[in-house]
């Protein structure tokens, strides 16, 4: 049973659109138990105690309804920045879907990041929101290997699995893409993984894929991820590898991190998909303005 926490307000104005041209923000759900090693919202500065247990937001919709009302400019709105909106209890709460039904009624537009299948039960209101405002759904990969997936992410759906969430998306008229990230080192930032990525990304009728190529780690964060890659990896030293290479540092770039991304960028250049922000934002947004004109006229 799903616990229950207070709030006054959900849908808030980022401090910047540069991520992605996300205008607002919007978590349903504090905490996800997805079980990734790498997670940075794990960390001491969010205040999320007991982060692996995930709860839900009391009067969420109520609340959501109040909050899209009252705002006098349209936008994108982002979800799934702190907590995975299609968490195992939303199959049943569905709270994300009845969230994006307010999205779609209030004619906002929407920004989903996820690792989860389930975002393609709400396909059918994604096509709706998209009909007068942009729609843009992220499925996180780090890797191709759905037997490391399941160790570093062993809350979720393997890698083959979010390949075929974005098939589907894709084959409904959705625009859809890859995060790559993070892409942890001495782990998963090797050439090998990185065209295997690029190569079912690619089958999948992928959009685009952003990429990180390294990680972030500061204090709660860092030990648990060094514990974890003791558990999971215990004859490789990779926490001594971390500590000689970064320190107490909290950005983590993978030493590969320039060659990996030349190479990426010449393979989606290739393949027709986008890698750089500004041109998948372009993309995505495209013709935003006439779209809502379009939609005025038909209601």
């Amino acid at each position: 049973m799903i616990e229950y926490i207070s709030a006054k307000t959900i849908v808030v104005r980022t401090k910047s659109s540069d991520w992605f041209g996300m205008d607002y923000n919007m978590n349903i759900y504090k905490g996800c138990c997805h079980g990734c090693i790498y997670c940075d919202s794990r960390s001491e500065c969010y205040h999320i105690e007991n982060f692996e247990k995930v709860r839900a937001k009391e009067n969420a919709l109520q609340i959501i309804r109040n909050d899209l009302r009252r705002k006098v400019k349209k936008g994108v709105i982002g979800t799934g920045a702190m907590s995975d909106p299609y968490n195992p209890f939303e199959e049943k709460l569905r709270l994300t879907r009845n969230a994006l039904e307010l999205v779609d009624a209030y004619e906002f537009g929407i920004g989903i990041a996820t690792k989860s299948p389930m975002i393609t039960r709400d396909i059918d209101i994604l096509g709706s929101i998209g009909e007068h405002s942009p729609v843009l759904c992220k499925i996180t990969v780090t890797t191709a290997e759905d037997e490391l997936s399941a160790k570093i992410e062993p809350g979720v759906a393997v890698s083959s699995k979010r390949f075929e969430t974005v098939a589907k998306l894709r084959d409904n008229g959705i625009y859809a893409g890859i995060l790559l990230m993070p892409v942890l080192p001495y782990i998963e930032d090797n050439e090998e993984n990185i065209r295997a990525i690029i190569r079912q990304a690619s089958e999948s009728g992928c959009n685009f894929i952003y990429p990180a190529f390294g990680m972030t780690l500061r204090q709660n964060q860092r030990d648990y991820y060094y514990e974890m890659l003791n558990r999971i990896f215990p004859q490789e030293n990779l926490v001594g590898k971390y500590r000689k290479r970064f320190g107490d540092s909290y950005e983590c770039r993978s030493p590969k991190a320039a060659q990996l991304y030349r190479m990426l960028g010449e393979e989606c250049e290739k393949r027709g998909m986008l890698y750089r922000m500004k041109d998948i934002v372009h993309a995505y947004k495209r013709d935003y303005g006439e779209k809502q004109l379009n939609f005025l006229d038909m209601i």
